[in-house]
């Protein structure tokens, strides 16, 4: 399978959410994105916004221009991107082993990305609070 990185690379913050945009799942996937696209077009309730939306052309900009060594061509529509949730519905809708192997390995570095972030934060309360107590010493 993948390495983490390269599931990671794909994963953009837009809108507060970590999201993958249509055309990278598809890619991952290894189905075409027109296919991705009708699959979810043809179950709409499984994908409330959510779990899934539509980039607006600014935002869509603004990722063109973050992956500078990606080629989006000359795409007709907007693509949609998918959250964590919309991910795992992915894989009820393409139905193929892969697309079911795929959601869970992206799934697992989705959690893996959260855990970073979590320990994270809490390093850095940790160092807030020893600088406060080092504050309060110099202070007396």
């Amino acid at each position: 399978m993948l390495p983490d990185e390269v599931i990671m690379s794909n994963i953009y913050f837009i809108r507060g959410q970590k999201v993958m945009v249509d055309r990278d799942l598809a890619e991952l996937c290894e189905v075409e994105t027109k296919a991705l696209k009708q699959a979810v077009k043809r179950n709409p309730e499984i994908f409330p916004e959510h779990f899934m939306f539509e980039l607006t052309k600014v935002e869509f900009n603004n990722l063109r221009s973050q992956t500078v060594t990606s080629s989006w061509g000359g795409q007709r529509y907007l693509p949609n991107v998918f959250t964590e949730h919309g991910v795992f519905q992915l894989s009820n809708v393409l139905r193929s082993k892969r697309a079911r192997q795929m959601s869970i390995r992206i799934i697992e570095v989705f959690v893996k990305m959260r855990e970073i972030l979590t320990d994270n934060l809490s390093v850095r309360l940790d160092i807030e609070e020893i600088k406060k107590k080092l504050e309060n010493r110099t202070k007396t």
